[in-house]
């Protein structure tokens, strides 16, 4: 008997570990681990979890086991209830993954049982795209080529037959999950169709994900190169969630991408890239494990944020969507809402919060992976220090995003604002960008601005240019 440890790879389609212990010739016990040090501040995706589970349950016939605990300890003990000689895994990137698989295989091995690793969440293996020299990539565009002419293995078939088993576990209920943002309930779990709904309303499971796949390459992936930047339009994959989960492998979007009519343009290159980004933050997360957490380049070190009392009431209005800036608040009320929110406003909401309040960007990453379904600590933090001017970024020091030219340009009809900040739908076109300047704007309560931007745009590059000066 082998046992399918389940983790970012809820699916059964191109999974290598799978196709692994199928060719064992074992019986297959497939398990999944809610890790105690991982729901701690799990926050919104913890129900999203639950209704993937629900969904892989179906998908493996109701055999998927769940056991509740430290990794360590359930995963070797489970392996000596059953016999089982041999635990099959994807391999694993982060650096809390890395540490528990370490532990698990020192466990199994002082038991005679082995661990075993095959393929990765990505493409291409964090860790495998290297330079000339033999050392990883520090910026993205290199990396992007290399990872292009590296490649990668044609995605693996679903079995014809998985000779699962079953044991004792416990049911789905018994995940913790948490309230949905938006109304207040919990969040769906499924029932047994393989798409049930997480956070949000969004379908989860393997066939979810492949049909919300194909959607966006049937219809909008031809036009995404001018779209992709339009929260207004909602024409993005919505493909992060799903890759989140590993309810599908990004091999699979590769290789039916590149059959397709559209391969060619624009949208399909830009598309690709989009995925090439998350594989690089993978791989930089994998040589630099400190950077989850602090900054990857010491060049700004001696930033100098700001911290106090005043500064806990700004950072608590920019969390609740009160800044006063229109296009800042609809996304974080979206992010509250959604546990989602457009990577374009990611990208504004960010630079709002560390370069016009000056605060360190770990406080505003920590808030988006509470509340993000698709809250993965790669791509998140290193995006958060790309903004910051602290990541892979060659030239972050002048990058301080405007929020009200940024919203004019990706929402020119403010229909994203309106549908987020409902105070200004009474505003007319590009005009709810501005509402601090529009007759009537303040009387449906509306915050003024909690920062006048030009000042604090001045006093970030202030700041920069201090610490360079000191680093000369």
């Amino acid at each position: 008997m082998s046992i399918l440890w389940f983790r970012r790879d809820l699916r059964l389609s191109d999974h290598p570990a799978l196709l692994e212990a199928v060719a064992s010739g074992d019986e297959i016990l497939p398990v999944f681990v809610p890790d105690p040090a991982l729901l701690r501040r799990a926050g919104t995706r913890a129900g999203r979890l639950v209704a993937s589970l629900a969904a892989l349950s179906a998908d493996t016939d109701e055999a998927l086991v769940v056991r509740s605990g430290d990794p360590a300890k359930v995963i070797p003990a489970l392996a000596r209830e059953l016999g089982a000689d041999h635990v099959h895994i994807s391999r694993e990137s982060t650096p809390y993954g890395r540490r528990r698989d370490d532990r698990v295989r020192t466990a199994l091995d002082a038991d005679g049982r082995r661990l075993v690793e095959t393929g990765s969440p990505y493409a291409v293996g964090p860790g495998r795209v290297l330079g000339g020299s033999g050392q990883p990539y520090k910026v993205f565009t290199p990396f992007s080529r290399a990872w292009h002419d590296h490649g990668w293995p044609a995605p693996g078939q679903r079995p014809d037959h998985i000779p699962w088993t079953t044991a004792t576990g416990e049911d789905l209920s018994d995940v913790p999950d948490v309230p949905d943002t938006a109304s207040g309930t919990g969040t769906g779990t499924g029932t047994g169709t393989g798409t049930g709904t997480g956070a949000g309303g969004a379908a989860a499971g393997e066939a979810a994900a492949l049909t919300r796949w194909r959607e966006f390459l049937r219809d909008d992936l031809d036009s995404y190169d001018e779209q992709r930047d339009r929260p207004d339009l909602d024409t993005t994959s919505r493909l992060s969630v799903h890759l989140k989960y590993g309810e599908i492998h990004p091999r699979t979007i590769l290789a039916e991408l590149a059959d397709h009519p559209v391969a060619a343009g624009e949208g399909a290159r830009r598309f690709v890239t989009e995925l090439a980004w998350r594989e690089f933050y993978a791989d930089v997360l994998w040589h630099r494990p400190r950077s989850a957490w602090r900054d990857l380049r010491d060049s700004l070190a001696g930033m100098h944020y700001d911290r106090g009392p005043e500064v806990d009431e700004l950072v608590k209005a920019w969390r609740r969507g009160r800044t006063g800036y229109p296009f800042v608040d609809a996304g974080m009320r979206q992010l509250l809402a959604e546990g989602w929110m457009h990577n374009r406003v990611r990208m504004v909401t960010a630079s709002f919060l560390v370069k016009d309040l000056h605060v360190w960007w770990p406080v505003g990453a920590r808030h988006f992976l509470d509340h993000l379904v698709d809250g993965d600590i790669a791509s998140n933090n290193h995006g958060w220090q790309w903004v910051a001017g602290t990541g892979t970024d060659a030239s972050p020091y002048f990058r301080v995003f405007n929020p009200v030219t940024q919203g004019r340009r990706f929402d020119p009809d403010g229909d994203y604002v309106r549908r987020w900040v409902p105070e200004l739908a009474h505003l007319p076109g590009a005009a709810a960008h501005e509402p601090w300047r529009a007759p009537g704007g303040y009387d449906h309560g509306y915050p003024v601005p909690i920062v006048d931007h030009a000042e604090e745009r001045r006093e970030a590059l202030r700041r920069y240019d201090l610490v360079r000066d000191r680093s000369r």
